[in-house]
Formats: structure tokens, C-alpha cells, sequence
């Protein structure tokens, strides 16, 4: 596995690059020994220093952590264990599926298009349309996935939503924090079949 150590306005010294590049290699080997390949990034705000791993544990899945503390290593070990802990979850979820994605790939998903829209501000140029400006278009891939593995990967990763493919029933779904701290679920067509049922009631 290969693991890249880079500072953004920090200057990374040998012996935290080698601390850096052995404990993460030791950490993601112990639960996946198939991972590609992990990115620790160093960066400096105010007086505190910033550490983000982030790992490509398999084809699909990342899983990403940081921490921060006046001293590089601190900031770094505290990344460290929170991408330790999430991968020895991922590992026992993925235990309890047995054979179903027992190497964390998700099933063929579809085709998308990713937009980077510029914020809604005065000075933003205007399209003439009344839409927002598109600053970036990638394509993408919604990945096929059950609702607990959505939360999964959600967690892994340390997103804010993620927008899938409900592997039972082949629409759309979107799993979000919820600024209470719990998961919110969006399954549009199961809120449609409750509608219709009620109403033939």
C-alpha cells in the first residue's frame, strides 16, 4: 500500500513523515491488506495543527478522519485512532453481511453528473437563466448499496449525504446528518406507495 504525506503551509519533517507513513500503513493492513492507497495531509491554522487521513480502503470506499492539537503528533495520533476505530467497524459490518460485499464493493451502481455550483452571492456572474452558475461537471457513480451500508459509507467517510441506489428496491435514496446528530433517510418512493395507500383507504 502506498502512503503519501504532504503539508499544506507546514513543513513535514523526516521523522514525522516516517511516524505518519508507518502508523497509518499499520493501522489500514491490520483490517484491510487489499487497500490501495492513504493520503496523511499536515496544515497549520491560527496556533494549531491540522492532520486528515484519508484512505481508499477498496474500489468505492473512503474513509477519512482528522485531528487537530498544538503539536503535529498529537494532531496526527488523534486522526489516527478515529481512522482505527472506523475501519474496525466497516470490517465487523462486513463480517455480519458475510458473502455480500465481503471486500466492501458495492453492486454495479449508475451513471451521474457531479456539479460544483458557485454560491448564490451579488457579485456571481448571472447566467441569464435564473441557475445558478456551474463552476465544475465531473461524472459519477451512484454506487448500489442497502440503506445500512449508505449509513455505513456515510460514516466512513464522514459526509454530510450521500445520494445512492436502494439495492432492494432500485430507485433512488438519500441518507443526511440531521443537525440532531442522527441519520435522516429519503426513499421517494416509499413516501409515494404510503400516499396511495392512504388515500385508498
Amino acid at each position: 500500500m502506498q502512503v503519501s504525506v504532504t503539508g499544506k503551509h507546514f513543513d513535514v519533517g523526516q521523522s514525522l513523515r516516517n511516524h505518519a507513513v508507518a502508523t497509518t500503513a499499520v493501522i489500514v493492513e491490520r483490517y484491510f491488506g487489499k487497500a490501495t492507497e492513504a493520503h496523511v495531509v499536515f496544515s497549520r491554522e491560527r496556533h494549531l495543527v491540522k492532520a486528515e487521513i484519508s484512505v481508499h480502503a477498496t474500489r468505492g470506499l473512503s474513509v477519512q478522519s482528522g485531528g487537530e492539537a498544538e503539536d503535529a503528533y498529537i494532531a496526527f495520533d488523534g486522526a489516527a485512532e478515529r481512522i482505527d476505530k472506523r475501519l474496525r467497524r466497516q470490517k465487523r459490518r462486513l463480517r455480519n453481511h458475510h458473502g455480500r460485499a465481503k471486500d466492501g464493493v458495492e453492486a454495479d451502481g449508475a451513471d451521474a453528473t457531479s456539479y460544483v455550483l458557485s454560491p448564490d452571492e451579488p457579485d456571481a456572474p448571472d447566467t441569464g437563466a435564473g441557475e445558478p452558475l456551474v463552476i465544475a461537471e465531473m461524472r459519477t457513480r451512484l454506487p448500489t448499496l442497502s440503506v445500512s451500508e449508505a449509513v455505513m459509507r456515510l460514516d466512513l467517510a464522514d459526509l454530510p449525504a450521500l445520494l445512492f441506489r436502494n439495492g432492494a428496491r432500485g430507485n433512488v435514496n438519500l441518507v443526511y446528518r440531521r443537525p440532531d446528530g442522527n441519520i435522516g433517510w429519503i426513499d421517494p418512493d416509499l413516501a409515494a406507495k404510503e400516499t396511495r395507500a392512504t388515500k385508498a383507504q
